[in-house]
């Protein structure tokens, strides 16, 4: 405690004092541009990572990062994603996960929880398709690290799903005015991995910021310094001359946004047409595909925009 107390002087004497306009102007009122949402991790600080001002961020933390689906729980989560983007104008959304998460050690060991944390069981099951994901695709060829790795970037990328299942989310997604990152912070080193919806990789954030993003990426995916947080799921082709990897497109308002979907591979086996999107779309290496989902399930996912 008097630790905190002296940090409470140091704030007065030290940053309140140069800081008297910026105080006063949000003594007004509040005007962020980002709804930053992450884990509760005590080794993580959203302000200092991305050295943001106070009223710069609009900021969500729980354990594990985890916004729960449209409807399945009435937290403060979605009132918070709901009051960000109606009441504030928030137009942009960061999910950032952290290495060495403890919300997704416990995820990957979650039946050990039910006795010792009920809470924390029934909170994480919200992460349930996060968990079904990597156990069905990726247990037993990789290590408890690297599995703890891959759960990381994987339930990012769910909680950007079931961001899209807000009605307030998906209609500004719908009219090209609301933009979703997927970020991790990797504790050990202090970098900060971005999700390219090009490559399906995680890769260094200034890249998506290029003109030649695809490039760069391939180029960083191609690399030796790849973490193990954006590991190859191939699925099974029928023949030899079938592509390993698809990665489709749908249109979203006027444009044209990267997905992970199974449904062409689905519409191919069916015999019916995939839509005029769908088969411009090149395949690309794809680390994040959601195999186990229903096709109507993945119809409704949204992994991310730049």
């Amino acid at each position: 405690m008097r630790k905190l107390i002296k940090g409470l002087e140091k704030f007065r004497s030290q940053y309140v004092s140069t800081h008297y306009d910026l105080l006063e102007q949000l003594s007004h009122g509040q005007k962020p541009r980002v709804l930053f949402i992450t884990c509760a991790d005590s080794r993580i600080d959203p302000n200092r990572l991305t050295d943001t001002e106070l009223g710069d961020l609009f900021v969500i933390r729980n354990a594990g990062n985890i916004i729960p689906p449209y409807g399945a729980a009435n937290g403060g989560e979605g009132a918070t994603v709901e009051y960000a983007i109606h009441a504030l104008g928030i137009d942009q959304i960061v999910v950032c996960g952290h290495s060495h998460c403890g919300a997704m050690k416990g995820l990957l060991q979650i039946g050990e929880l039910e006795q010792t944390m009920p809470l924390v069981y029934d909170w994480l099951k919200h992460a349930e398709a996060t968990r079904r994901l990597v156990v069905d695709n990726y247990q037993g060829e990789y290590s408890k690290e690297e599995l703890l790795e891959i759960m990381v970037a994987e339930n990012v990328l769910t909680q950007i799903e079931n961001l899209e299942t807000y009605p307030v989310v998906r209609a500004k997604l719908f009219r090209g005015t609301l933009k979703i990152y997927a970020w991790i912070y990797l504790i050990e080193t202090g970098e900060v991995l971005a999700y390219d919806p090009e490559t399906h990789a995680y890769v260094p954030p200034q890249y998506l910021l290029s003109e030649d993003v695809g490039a760069l990426s391939g180029d960083y995916v191609d690399s030796n310094h790849l973490p193990p947080v954006a590991c190859t799921l191939p699925w099974a082709p029928e023949s030899e001359d079938e592509p390993k990897f698809k990665s489709p497109t749908r249109k979203q308002g006027q444009e044209q946004v990267s997905i992970v979907t199974n449904r062409t591979a689905e519409a191919s086996r069916n015999g019916n047409r995939a839509p005029a999107a769908e088969q411009q779309a090149q395949p690309h290496s794809d680390p994040f595909s959601n195999l186990w989902l229903s096709p109507e399930q993945a119809d409704r996912i949204y992994r991310g925009s730049r």
